[in-house]
């Protein structure tokens, strides 16, 4: 018969297994080509150095996106992990991309999200497809396994309301809101950003600015 200890170790162990992602899913904005000093491409190699399953794919077409081409890319992305979870790490449009992926048909979920920096869909210029109608947080909630967290600035210009108003408050989400960060590209000084990295490795040290 087993102990009571040995019983809590498996249930420890079988926790972990479930808990710790070791692959992650980077996906990019709009007009993003993916240079090498942006923090996405700078977070995928950092995160290939420690060993990690990384998948960094290049959208088609970024300057004028098509959600239909971007929601295959997403959907071959996720099967090439063969049922692996993951954390998906979105910027700007790949967060609209997401929602209406989640909003498709159900999915076995992704251990943790971040949004960094979503925006409003009336702020997109070349991706109209990827506007909106509604968000359904239900499906999006239940498409990831534990923690969604949002990033983004004060002075977004592609989302003048704020990421708290029109994502945070419907999906339950306290945002992490920086000063005067842009859209958090390399233009506003996010190039290393050790918050992404000490994120995606499932540590709450340290702050989401620059630094």
């Amino acid at each position: 018969m087993k102990t009571a200890a040995a019983t809590a170790q498996e249930q420890f162990t079988t926790l972990s297994v479930i808990r710790v992602a070791t692959s992650f899913l980077i996906l990019h904005g709009i007009e993003n080509h993916r240079p090498p000093e942006h923090w996405q491409f700078l977070l995928a190699a950092q995160l290939v150095e420690r060993g990690h399953k990384v998948r960094y794919p290049a959208l088609p077409e970024p300057d004028r996106p098509a959600l239909d081409q971007w929601l295959s890319v997403l959907d071959q992305e996720l099967a090439a992990l063969g049922g692996q979870r993951c954390v998906v790490v979105c910027h700007s449009l790949a967060c609209l991309l997401w929602f209406h992926f989640a909003q498709g048909q159900p999915r076995p979920p992704v251990d943790r999200l971040l949004l960094v920096s979503p925006p409003a869909s009336e702020c997109l210029p070349d991706g109209a497809s990827f506007r909106l109608g509604s968000l359904d947080t239900n499906m999006v909630r239940s498409g990831v396994a534990g923690e969604i967290a949002i990033v983004c600035s004060d002075a977004d210009p592609y989302n003048l309301a704020g990421a708290q108003s029109m994502y945070g408050d419907a999906l339950g989400v306290v945002a992490t809101v920086i000063e005067c960060a842009g859209h958090i590209t390399p233009a506003t000084g996010f190039g290393p950003w050790p918050f992404a990295v000490t994120w995606c490795l499932g540590s709450r040290q340290g702050n989401a600015d620059r630094r």
